[in-house]
């Protein structure tokens, strides 16, 4: 329905039109509008305003009459009843005492229109959880994520606490460590060794996390406070929320010499995982960022080796054009990773893979 201030506004553009020489049709078509809609809207020379809302309508042959409505409302305000969904109610009703006041649809009709549509019953209503608030970063250390995982120990049932702290921007791990047993202690303990290890004291930076009890934690809050570190965290079941750290496990996890056996100790474990860091760091070219190393990225040599592999690729399509159908693979850095990005028509998700 068309407001009557946007009708008139349309018909002065229409007329505007008119006046210059244009046709009344095609004047209209612009506004995705009839001639026949134009002439009735002004029919009395004036614009008239839409006339449906104060159309006077009958009165449906199956309305619910004024008594039955009341009727439906006594059996919703029963104390046997007052707990009960519609469903619930007409079923009940239909067997215990034979009688049929109304459908299910009229019954949450009825409730609504004498504003009674709450929720039934001690069952708390639910809570729609609001994605978490989008971080960018456009260098090293602006924008980290971490989890923890268990890894197997000797014997089934025993395992080990797994702490990795990522860098988004670089995919570079800046920390890590493995525990016997989870803790908030623990956590804030890999976490100033990061920030240690990078140099970041009294740097703003952002950490997410997913909602594990160690990261929420008060000791853990209060020394990321004094890092001046701002905690981000996940919806509560969502792994998508805490997408790099995940992917960053996957790949431990899927090395051709994970030991999923088990570890033989704590120490075996933590050599292991020193390993994977330094290889994963330092060896292993990375999707997401161009198959750059971390290592190479954090420190910003990334832009000279895709720039050299950009000019490679020119001078291989210069020598055998027939063999290249279009432009040369994309070698421009990543300028901008996004955690949990807003999903629009215009972007999508960040690749995450490894």
């Amino acid at each position: 329905m068309i407001s009557a201030a946007d009708r008139r506004h349309a018909v002065e553009l229409i007329n505007e039109a008119r006046a210059n020489g244009a046709r009344l049709a095609p004047a209209c078509e612009v506004l995705n509008l009839s001639a026949r809609t134009y002439q009735r809207w002004t029919v009395d020379g004036g614009v008239r305003e839409d006339q449906r809302p104060l159309a006077k309508r009958a009165r449906p042959a199956n309305a619910l009459t004024p008594e039955e409505e009341r009727a439906i409302l006594a059996a919703c305000h029963r104390p046997a009843f007052a707990s009960l969904p519609p469903e619930q109610i007409v079923a009940r009703l239909l067997d215990e005492e034979q009688t049929y006041l109304g459908s299910v649809s009229s019954f949450y009709r009825v409730l609504h229109r004498h504003g009674q549509m709450t929720r039934r019953g001690r069952a708390k209503a639910p809570v729609r959880r609001p994605r978490p608030t989008t971080f960018h970063a456009t260098a090293p250390n602006q924008l980290w994520a971490w989890d923890c995982t268990w890894l197997p120990g000797p014997v089934k049932g025993l395992f080990f606490y797994l702490v990795m702290i990522l860098d988004v921007y670089s995919r570079k791990v800046v920390g890590w460590e493995v525990f016997e047993a989870e803790s908030a202690e623990h956590a804030a303990q890999v976490i100033r060794r990061a920030v240690l290890g990078e140099g970041l004291i009294d740097q703003p930076l952002v950490l997410h996390a997913d909602n594990g009890s160690p990261f929420k934690a008060a000791t853990l809050r209060e020394t990321l406070h004094a890092l001046q570190i701002t905690p981000s965290y996940s919806r509560p079941r969502v792994s998508n929320d805490n997408a790099f750290a995940e992917a960053l496990f996957r790949t431990c996890k899927y090395v051709p010499d994970y030991p999923s056996s088990g570890f033989e100790s704590l120490r075996a474990a933590r050599r292991w995982v020193d390993g994977f860091v330094r290889w994963y760091n330092s060896e292993h070219r990375h999707s997401a960022i161009r198959f750059v190393t971390p290592d190479e990225r954090h420190r910003g040599a990334d832009r000279a080796i895709l720039a050299r592999r950009h000019q490679l690729n020119l001078a291989a399509r210069e020598k055998n054009p027939a063999r290249w159908s279009g432009k040369t693979r994309n070698w421009d850095p990543i300028e901008v990773v996004s955690l949990n990005p807003e999903r629009t028509p215009e972007n999508t998700p960040a690749k995450l893979a490894t």
